[in-house]
């Protein structure tokens, strides 16, 4: 009886609070190394919203995998529009802009609403990363970037991703023993 239970509180952490998820590309480097562990609040956007900054497990849109955008993407523009379905996958970036936000990418730095967000101490910089041509974010979406700006697939490929398709929140990791800490 008290495996059993044990078993349901575990499962049911996992399902609805806290869930474990390990890091499978180099995205987020610095930030996050390959193989690396981290735990993530799946309830605390129920609470409040999402704030630039944040890092995110979500489902990317369908046909991520294979640099899909949902509309046609002006050159020297990142993708405006998500493909209409989200993939099964899950992936780890971080929100740069918001709903509402115009952004454009100079150096790897994103452009909101005109400011270059250029206090970024956290990123791998890209000085040929450079997308000129704005575009909005909509409602109820965010522009996901990784930290590792040269070799991240992110938004800047397929588009924003709408707030229903987050996980959660990563906001520790726990694996190896040298990185536990708190993101």
């Amino acid at each position: 009886m008290i495996v059993a239970l044990a078993l349901g509180l575990a499962l049911g952490i996992q399902a609805f609070l806290i869930k474990p998820y390990q890091i499978p590309s180099g995205s987020m480097e610095p930030t996050l190394d390959i193989g690396q562990r981290v735990l993530v609040n799946r309830f605390i956007y129920h609470f409040s919203s999402p704030e630039i900054g944040d890092i995110v497990v979500f489902h990317p849109p369908k046909g991520a995998d294979n640099d899909q955008c949902g509309s046609a993407k002006p050159p020297g523009s990142s993708c405006p529009t998500e493909t209409p379905e989200r993939s099964d996958q899950n992936f780890i970036k971080r929100i740069v802009a918001g709903p509402g936000d115009t952004l454009s990418v100079k150096h790897g730095h994103p452009v909101v609403n005109g400011v270059v967000k250029s206090n970024e101490p956290y990123i791998n910089p890209c000085p040929t990363c450079t997308l000129p041509k704005q575009i909005t974010i909509p409602p109820g979406h965010y522009f996901m970037m990784g930290d590792n700006r040269g070799s991240s697939d992110d938004s800047r490929i397929w588009g924003p991703v709408p707030q229903s398709w987050f996980i959660g929140k990563a906001f520790a990791t726990y694996w190896p023993p040298k990185r536990v800490g708190f993101l």
